[in-house]
């Protein structure tokens, strides 16, 4: 017998693993398709109405994860093992609900969590990879990873982001506490950058890589690097790495979310 009552608005809490190759990003939009879209259009046929999600962070075009946050309000008697269960049978295969749990009502995926973590994978080698194309930037050029390490030390700590957020951005902040930045040469020519923080601006992640890639590539150096944090201008910042090498590991929260 189940023990939850379907006239009690419940808030549940997934956690999400997709490939993001065929979609455009997290957020809805029309004429393209999105994880989101396809997450609350299942729910709406499990649950025999539409329900919104949100979602700790919008994840652009072609970016990864293996474990977003979501959460929904809804009136149900499903048990987040049914809901687990149902949603996966319904979902396409390169989206997965790994945990669900239901949560305090007070629970929100994005304002609830304390910090983030993103990795970003590159493949640098001189030949491409045919089974890494959209999971990993491939960069031709050999990489010196000394001076791009001294890049990553330097935003440890709070900062003032700005010159690496990119236009369009609404945060009412550009100010951000990097936890942790690492650099880590897994195999031959695969490298994994990894960043922890209490937030990140928009693309931030990916104007900080491409930025420490050009160190990397010798154009620029670990002190114009610098210089580039404190000027606060993102024209004087390097590329945007692309989306496909970029994948959200975690979402962190400090006490049990129920």
């Amino acid at each position: 017998m189940n023990e939850h009552d379907p006239q009690i608005e419940r808030n549940i809490k997934l956690v999400l693993e997709y490939d993001g190759s065929g979609y455009h990003g997290w957020q809805c939009q029309a004429g393209s398709l999105s994880i989101q879209e396809v997450i609350e259009s299942r729910l709406g046929v499990m649950l025999g109405n539409r329900v919104g999600v949100r979602a700790s962070g919008r994840t652009d075009a072609g970016v990864h994860a293996k474990g977003q946050v979501v959460n929904f309000h809804a009136r149900t008697s499903l048990t987040p093992d049914e809901i687990l269960r149902g949603l996966n049978s319904l979902l396409p295969g390169d989206i997965v609900v790994l945990r669900t749990e239901e949560v305090d009502h007070s629970f929100h995926a994005r304002f609830s969590a304390v910090s983030k973590v993103y990795e970003y994978h590159i493949l640098n080698r001189p030949v491409p990879s045919a089974l890494l194309r959209n999971y990993a930037w491939h960069v031709r050029q050999p990489l010196d990873v000394e001076p791009m390490e001294e890049c990553l030390k330097k935003i440890c700590g709070q900062h003032n982001f700005s010159a690496f957020m990119a236009a369009g951005s609404q945060a009412s902040s550009t100010e951000r506490n990097i936890l942790r930045a690492e650099l880590v040469r897994s195999r031959p020519g695969r490298m994994k950058f990894t960043y922890e923080a209490n937030g990140f601006l928009r693309r931030m992640v990916r104007n900080l890589t491409g930025t420490i890639v050009e160190v990397g590539k010798g154009k620029r150096t670990a002190s114009d690097f610098e210089r580039i944090i404190r000027s606060g201008d993102r024209k004087q910042a390097g590329m945007t790495a692309p989306g496909h090498g970029l994948y959200l590991i975690s979402v962190n929260y400090q006490q049990s979310s129920r």
